[in-house]
């Protein structure tokens, strides 16, 4: 038990303490624990909406804007609407699943104006690792999700990165949680890059030391995972609501959501199925959730969200789609390395998605009862 030393004995005493600073005990300098416990059951119910203007030189235009298209035991996509003055219709990039609105606008047209609104529903992922069931185990869909892409290569560095991340792991739980560590100690995130980054893992790996956003670090996940035989993939969506675990960089602001994509990805683990991982939100509360840059996964702060984040997610975010290398339909430009944004063309070629000057959106969500 802490006991209170005594500065001064009796007679000088009551004088001493209104003088001299009370002693406390050092624990009370310790920074608070935090908390992230996702595993609530209950669904939550959003509207969606992306508003797009496209300011257009003389000729056509297309803008094709993602919509969600998942359907799991922690998302329900229940619909879409949608207004446009072009010609607006849903669909399809044909391989991936990949699922959007298609908007075309003739020449003369000079503000192309699409909006909109997808209902999901979503609740918390929450696995017990102690607890294995009966998962049917399809081994031709798992081989797709072992398969290189454009930006996710199985070979060469992301390979030789794998090996050494996973030296003595016997087993996929055990290799998946040495990757997802080697990550948070050796990858960090960084702020200026654009967007939700590109997802090009070897050019982050030929970096003195590998660094970027979501959509690069959970890539370079997913290829490590797969490079050494284990399915995974990435879940491109967008945050909706705060957290409910006060984490600011695990949250967005409902009414402004322009800027808050974030990938997702699972891994494939027999007797468990699909399980969350998010390595990314690690680094970016190490990054970005207070004034300093935080270090040590082992910090309060992080800790919370290190270990659950391995197997958890909180479902206050929403999926697009699962989909690589994805081919626009009516597009002019090459495919895309991931659907997350909205995307447009015009007769001068594909715009810059972060150009507001040139292509405004916004994204909004509307919880519902």
């Amino acid at each position: 038990m802490h006991t209170r030393r005594h500065f001064l004995r009796q007679a000088s005493a009551a004088s001493a303490a209104a003088a001299l600073p009370l002693a406390l005990p050092e624990f009370a300098f310790a920074a608070p624990q935090r908390s992230f416990e996702p595993g609530s059951q209950r669904w939550r119910t959003f509207d969606v909406t992306t508003q797009v203007e496209l300011a257009l030189p003389p000729g056509a235009a297309q803008v094709w804007v993602p919509v969600p298209s998942i359907d799991t035991d922690w998302q329900k996509s229940l619909s879409t609407r949608f207004s446009s003055n072009g010609q607006a219709a849903i669909a399809w990039d044909g391989a991936q699943g990949a699922q959007m609105v298609h908007a075309r606008f003739e020449p003369g047209t000079a503000k192309a104006m699409l909006e909109v609104t997808s209902r999901v529903s979503t609740r918390d992922r929450a696995v017990d690792w102690n607890a294995r069931g009966q998962v049917a185990d399809d081994a031709a869909t798992h081989a797709a999700w072992t398969q290189p892409t454009a930006l996710i290569p199985t070979d060469g560095l992301v390979r030789t990165a794998a090996l050494h991340a996973t030296r003595g792991a016997e087993g996929d739980v055990a290799k998946l949680h040495a990757i997802y560590d080697w990550i948070a100690s050796n990858v960090y995130r960084e702020p200026s890059v654009r967007g939700c980054g590109e997802g090009d893992v070897n050019a982050m790996l030929k970096l003195g030391s590998p660094s970027g956003k979501c959509a690069d670090i959970n890539a370079l996940f997913v290829g490590m995972c797969r490079s050494v035989g284990i399915p995974a993939r990435d879940l491109y969506g967008v945050r909706l609501a705060p957290s409910a675990f006060g984490y600011k960089e695990l949250g967005g602001n409902s009414a402004q959501l322009a800027a808050a994509q974030h990938c997702r990805a699972e891994a494939y683990v027999k007797g468990h199925g699909w399980v969350a991982m998010d390595p990314a939100d690690v680094t970016k509360v190490m990054r970005q959730e207070t004034a300093a840059w935080i270090r040590d996964v082992s910090d309060p702060v992080v800790a919370p969200v290190n270990k659950k984040l391995f197997g958890c997610c909180e479902g206050n975010w929403m999926a697009y789609n699962d989909a690589h290398d994805v081919v626009l339909p009516g597009a002019s430009g090459k495919p895309m390395g991931f659907l997350m944004y909205p995307v447009a063309e015009t007769s001068a070629g594909r715009v810059d998605p972060y150009a507001p000057e040139q292509f405004r959106y916004s994204i909004s969500a509307r919880e519902v009862a």
